[in-house]
């Protein structure tokens, strides 16, 4: 009896002693790694843990929560996995990921989580933002009506992008897409307007190049660079450009302008298919999770311009998407291109017929359209898409027959005269003046008698006559904003007058010969 007795209060004192550490172990807070692999780290526990949260690892190791289920988390982790194994305890930080914000990172090179990579030490930054922010309200947003510059002719004049707009930049690759976010970037040195410049999935080589170009431009003072590689994993993809959002809207929330370049979407998406397919979330269309839209809407509705009561900061987007044969209507196209107010669409036969930029006025289109264009660019270009879409129509019915009456060919000759026209080479954005001028001189049918490989030769004989005048019709207009029938009769004189001489100097050279 007495060893029964025994038997019974051991197994007593067992339970309770079990009972209390049963109460001792906490998995509110802290979790165990049960698998790690391809930067996705499966753990039991963290009970409270939130969607977005950032979890702290050994080894000063991070990753945020993607997957919440009823027996686990799943954490995408940040930069290696090397240091994280099955058994390692893990706990919750309270926080959301954040990054470093503010005028410290002008001139910068940072990745996803704002960390310095351009070898040029630590970045003193005195205030941090969350990576993940709502966008503004709608009583918060002001319309855009305010032009954002580009300096690239055959955009300012019929696609005109406002500051707040978000203008998608569509096309194949290899059709100059990048070139023309670095141009417009370039192009707001000395406008006060900062910039930030988000590359997703890219060459560390193609980077460099363009931090190079920015700084022979001297653009890079006035610009941050978040950069997440084709060698970084798929959550730092991911999250590049909520980062490089964030680090625009710290500006944007004084009152300042900011413009930023999504560089590009497309292979965001894929990141983001990625890290779900690994955290074993349901694919959907091509394999893409079900609220793929949703992530870019939740990232583009964060531009906007702000109304003045939130001092009137504008955010401009930029981003870019790759097409596959010049398809617009894929998927991923399709979804960001009813999020954004417009788009500019690249043709890839333009292209390589040596148009550049090779912007197809037909299936280009911006929203806010003349609502964000000066008057005086409204007035010289009010025509020009119109007049492309005549040239487009008849070159196509030119080839069914070799007789053309001479409305036809007139149409034809001044349609390739206005593609001439809006050829620019790159890195040479235009100042509003200079636009001003080469359209109107275009439209105005002065060059309709000139050879077509001479028009750039006269438009910058042109561009040198008028410079070295006294009264410089230049200043005027980007000061002014204004184009008068003055002004418009000078340019047309001087234009006569260089024609004139360059018809003189060609006679003396077959006289010669």
């Amino acid at each position: 009896m007495s060893d029964n007795k025994n038997l019974n209060s051991l197994s007593e004192i067992i339970k309770d002693e079990l009972n209390k550490y049963e109460h001792k172990i906490d998995t509110s807070n802290v979790g165990q790694v049960v698998s790690v692999g391809d930067c996705i780290a499966t753990i039991y526990g963290l009970d409270n843990a939130m969607y977005g949260e950032l979890i702290e690892f050994p080894n000063e190791n991070f990753g945020m929560v993607m997957n919440i289920e009823e027996e686990s988390i799943g954490c995408a982790l940040f930069g290696s996995v090397i240091n994280i194994k099955e058994g390692d305890t893990c706990q919750r930080t309270g926080r959301v990921v954040s990054v470093p914000v503010g005028d410290a990172l002008l001139g910068r090179v940072v990745n996803s989580l704002g960390q310095p990579i351009d070898g040029r030490g630590e970045i003193k930054a005195t205030d941090y933002r969350p990576a993940e922010m709502p966008a503004p309200q709608i009583m918060d947003r002001q319309s855009v009506n305010e032009p954002l510059e580009t300096g690239i002719k055959a955009i300012d004049s019929m696609i005109p992008i406002g500051k707040g707009q978000r203008e998608l930049i569509i096309g194949d690759r290899q059709t100059g897409k990048t070139a023309l976010a670095i141009d417009t970037i370039i192009n707001q040195k000395g406008k006060d307007v900062i910039c930030v410049y988000c590359s997703i999935g890219q060459k560390n080589s193609s980077l460099a190049q363009i931090v190079d170009r920015l700084k022979r431009f001297d653009a890079l003072d006035y610009t941050v660079i978040v950069n997440a590689s084709a060698a970084e994993p798929a959550p730092m993809q991911y999250l590049a450009p909520y980062s490089a959002t964030s680090i625009a809207e710290y500006w944007e929330h004084q009152g300042k302008d900011v413009l930023i370049v999504y560089d590009d979407l497309s292979k965001h998406a894929v990141a983001y298919r990625t890290l779900l397919l690994l955290l074993r979330r349901s694919p959907g269309r091509e394999a893409y999770p079900g609220d793929i839209f949703y992530i870019h809407s939740r990232l583009l509705e964060r531009s906007c311009r702000l109304c003045d009561e939130l001092k009137g900061g504008s955010i401009t987007a930029l981003p870019i998407v790759e097409t596959q044969a010049g398809d617009i209507s894929a998927y991923i196209p399709t979804n960001i291109i009813s999020i954004t107010d417009g788009q500019l669409f690249l043709n890839s036969d333009m292209f390589n017929s040596g148009q550049r930029p090779a912007i197809d006025s037909g299936l280009s289109v911006s929203r806010v359209g003349s609502a964000a264009q000066y008057k005086v660019m409204k007035k010289v270009s009010k025509d020009l898409r119109m007049e492309l879409a005549n040239y487009h129509e008849m070159l196509d019915f030119s080839r069914f027959g070799s007789d053309l009456d001479k409305g036809t060919q007139k149409i034809l000759t001044h349609g390739a005269v206005l593609l001439e026209t809006l050829k620019q080479r790159q890195y040479m954005p235009l100042s509003l003046a200079q636009e001003v001028v080469d359209i109107y001189v275009a439209q105005s049918g002065e060059l309709d008698d000139i050879r077509v490989e001479k028009i750039h030769d006269v438009l910058k004989l042109l561009d040198n006559s008028i410079v070295s005048k006294p009264n410089n019709i230049y200043e005027k207009i980007n000061t002014t904003k204004e184009f008068n029938d003055e002004d418009k009769k000078f340019v047309i004189t001087l234009l006569k007058t260089i024609k004139s001489t360059i018809k003189d100097e060609n006679k003396k050279e077959i006289n010669e010969e």
